[in-house]
Formats: C-alpha cells, structure tokens, sequence
C-alpha cells in the first residue's frame, strides 16, 4: 500500500487537548514542526522544538491575532500539489517549503454563542484563518493530510506508525474536514440571521447515528440522524435495554415525549401509530401510568409509553406487567430498569434533558415547511382567557378536566375529540376526515366513563352534530376554539343541554 510520509507539519490550535502527547509523537518521527502562539507556547514549555509561524514568514501576527497565518509562505505550502514540478519549481523560487500535515481546530464559536456571550465576542470567536487552511489543505488532499478534530489524533499515531498516510485515508480526512467547516459556516450563518431577523434561509446538519432495519415498512430502508446542533431530542436518548429501535419506535416515542412534557405535573403519555392511546397527570408518576393505560388498554398493548418525571419502582412493577414496545423517561429510580428489563424485548430509554424544539421541519416534494412547533402557550392556552359561552359556573375540578384535556387534545391527530376525566384521558377520536366521526370514535372508546367527563376539541365545531353526540353521551363540559360561521348554532346547542362551554381562541391542528 502506497504511503506518503510526513516530514513537515503545521500544528495550531485552539483547543490544546491531547496537544503535548501530539507534538512528541510528531518529534518522535522526525517531523518539523511549524506552529502559531500559544500553541507553540505549550509545546515548547513541554520540550517539544517547535518554529514559530511568524519567524518563518518574517511577519509578525497582528490585529490581535486576527493575521497570523494568511500568508503566501504558509499557503503556499498547504496548496502545492507535489507531484507537479512547475509547482514544486514556483515553490522553490519563493524558498517555501510544502506541508504534508496541518493540524487545525477552531475557535469555539459555537459555545460562545450558547453561553449567551455579547454579540461582539461572538463575532470575535469567528475563526478565519483555521477554516482558510483546513479547507486548502483538504482541498489538496492529494498531497496534504489535515486533522480538524483531537479525536483524530489516536488515528494519526497509528499512521505514523505506518510510515504516513494513503490517498485514501487522505480523502477520507478531507471529506471530515470539509463537513466539519460546513458546519461551523451554518452555524455562524444561522446565529447572524436570529441576530439580525432574517429568516429567508436556512441550513442544518445531520450525523448519521446508525442505519435502521427498515422503514416504516420492511421494503423501506432508513437510519437515524441526529441534529448537530442539539441533544434534547429523541435521536440523543440513552438505550440501556432491548432491542434495536425501529423507525416507528423513533416516531412514536417521539409523539410521546411531546405529549407528556405538555403537561407540568406528573404525566404519562402512551402513543400507537402516533396517536395517543392514554394520557393522564397523578399525584406522582405510577398513578399517571395507570390512569393513561386505563383509557384503551386495548390500543396500549404494545404501544409507546413516555414519562415526563423519572420512573419510579412502582411505575415499572405496573408496566412490567404489560406488553410495551418502547419507553422513555427523564431517569429511571434504582432498581426500576432492572424490572423492566426482565422483559427482553422492551426498549427502555433515558433522555434526561428533553425539551420541545422551537420549530417543526416537515418535508414535501422539493422542498420543506418549517412552522414553529405549536407550543401550549398563547393566550388562549391560557384559561383565564377563555370565553364561556354556554351552561352554568363549573366546579373547580371540572375546571382543571378542561384545562387537561386542552392540553392533551394537541397531541391527538386531527379532526380530533378527547374525553377526560380526573385528569385522564377515558376517549379518543382522532384523525377522522370530519369532526362528527371523531366524536362517534371517543365516545364509543370511552363507553360509560363518557357520563359526566368533559371534552376537548382542537377546532370549532362547524355544525352542532358533532358536539350534539357528545352531550348525549353525557359530557358536561366543553372546551373548544370557536370561530365558526354557525358558532351561535353551537352554542345554543350547549345552552339547549345545559352544558358549559368555552372558547379559547387557539386552534390545535395537527396533521403530521
């Protein structure tokens, strides 16, 4: 196998770990060694010979380090192709000698700006030269090998210990490279947009986590990638029993997740083909899994379940006990996953830092709907800004039904109903072409329980009918976001029953 050797190299960088170690195994084979402030500064402090950038170009850094390495004599040396004599020949002319390695890592821009620091330090901790030379020296990849990131320093020892690197190793290093000042590019430019309240373009990166055994269906391949830019999501949960997470496990956990961290008191949400089955608060997070699976224990079998508090001895021994796929919570009391996973097949995750992201991505064909995600927090949200339309004062627990289910019917597919009662879901309608059908589903799904429950809906009712089957069935409440042409229909439909009705407002669609 054919290997190049280094005998020259350029070491600057920003972050220093593993630095030292670095520089004597770079010494160890003889490799000269150019570098620039203080990370020449650390390697001569720790014996390692070292020539300053600036004593070979004969220019002095300046603009407060701004300009120390834009230089013909240093680019001059990343960018000549060596297997080409008239470049070798010009390089000669100007006593510039190549480089066969460039170690670089950049300023830290991004936690800068995640530590909330003023927008002049932001600014400072944009990185000009690094990202110059990374990508001339990827660029010439075919005479130049280039380390971006210190977890590639392992790889480096070992190439050296092999005499250098192939064309191969060589490209594949480029290709990092190029992906790594991508992606420090996005994030300047995206963090520059907020800043200034442009919205006009947009730009992410993904990093392939793993391939998946199929899709959606066995005919469909896929993988999961995780967004760079966070690890508050579903695709950075911890898997500490189970099987291998399928694409729909992914989703509905997903789906479930958002569902239960909705609510700020102990919640429990159980999703099936990303429609919720169950979900209720409790005093503490057993009692809200049992509640949530008393919904449609039926539909929970083999479902999804996510907790928004940590699971408790008392939550696993229940759930033990019945056929779950997945689930998810902040963190798991000793002992807990131990029960779980007496079960082999269920996949128990931890993701102790969720937190809704602000904007939803759904593709289309060619191209991307980005919406903000539809948070439970405008004004309508807010019951306090409800308008009540119909019936007489509800009591205070009635109240707070409808304040949960309000909650609750967000996470449910449209046209959607849920029925609930002491702060839990007892039927579900959900993703039925009208509203009337919806309503048809929750109240068979729920049966008797439907007697004295309230009702949310997640968009006006359009003609009575539909609210007409729920207060046959025995609701006492409803919460809905009003707006109808034939509002007054409805309404009076409500006062006909003596039911109490509110409006909100806020409509809660949700087609994905």
């Amino acid at each position: 196998m054919n290997r190049k050797k280094i005998t020259r190299a350029l070491v600057s960088v920003y972050d220093k770990t593993g630095l030292v170690d670095l520089g004597k195994s770079l010494e160890k084979y003889g490799i000269e060694i150019l570098s620039t402030g203080s990370t020449a500064k650390t390697l001569r402090d720790a014996g390692v010979k070292v020539i300053a950038v600036e004593d070979y170009t004969g220019f002095p850094e300046m603009l407060g380090g701004r300009v120390k390495t834009l230089h013909p004599r240093i680019h001059g040396g990343i960018l000549a192709n060596q297997s080409d004599p008239k470049h070798l020949a010009e390089l000669s002319s100007q006593d510039i000698a190549p480089f066969d390695l460039i170690v670089i890592n950049l300023y830290p821009f991004t936690q800068t700006i995640s530590s909330c620091a003023e927008f002049s330090e932001c600014i400072e901790q944009i990185d000009i030269g690094g990202p110059s030379m990374l990508r001339g020296a990827a660029k010439n990849h075919n005479s130049v090998a280039v380390i971006s990131d210190p977890s590639q320093y392992q790889f480096l020892n070992n190439v050296l210990e092999q005499g250098g690197f192939t064309l191969e190793e060589r490209q594949e290093l480029a290709m990092k490279t190029f992906r790594k000042t991508a992606e420090y590019d996005i994030a300047i430019a995206e963090w520059l947009a907020v800043e200034l309240n442009q919205s006009d373009w947009r730009a992410k990166v993904w990093q392939k986590i793993t391939d998946l055994r199929y899709g959606e269906n066995p005919h469909q391949s896929a993988a999961v990638f995780q967004d760079s830019s966070t690890t508050q999501g579903i695709s950075s949960a911890k898997q500490h029993h189970g099987k291998e997470m399928s694409f729909n496990n992914f989703t509905d956990a997903d789906a479930a997740l958002r569902a239960a961290y909705d609510h700020t008191e102990p919640c429990v949400a159980i999703i099936k083909h990303a429609n919720p089955c169950g979900i209720a608060i409790g005093k503490d997070i057993a009692a809200a899994y049992v509640a949530a699976n008393a919904c449609d224990p039926v539909s929970a079998f083999g479902g999804v379940v996510a907790a928004n508090r940590k699971i408790s001895i008392e939550m696993a021994k229940v759930l033990s006990e019945i056929f779950t796929e997945v689930v998810v919570a902040p963190g798991y009391e000793a002992g807990a996953i131990d029960i779980l996973a007496a079960k082999p097949s269920i996949r128990i995750l931890e993701l102790s830092d969720y937190k809704i992201a602000s904007d939803e991505f759904r593709p289309i064909s060619g191209g991307l709907l980005i919406q903000q995600s539809d948070l439970i927090k405008a004004d309508g949200d807010n019951s306090k800004n409800w308008q009540q339309v119909s019936g007489a004062q509800v009591s205070a627990e009635v109240f707070a039904d409808l304040e949960f289910a309000w909650r609750s019917v967000r996470a449910v597919k449209s046209n959607a109903i849920l029925l609930a009662k002491s702060g839990a879901s007892v039927g579900v309608g959900m993703g039925q072409v009208n509203r009337v059908d919806s309503a048809r589903l929750a109240v068979a799904r729920a049966g008797e329980r439907s007697i004295n429950s309230v009702a949310a809906s997640d968009a006006f009712f359009p003609f009575a009918d539909g609210l007409q089957i729920l207060l046959d069935a025995g609701v006492t409440a409803v919460v809905a976001p009003g707006g109808s042409v034939r509002d007054a229909e409805v309404i009076e439909a409500a006062k006909a029953a003596n039911v109490a009705m509110f409006f909100t407002g806020v409509r809660h669609f949700s087609h994905a």
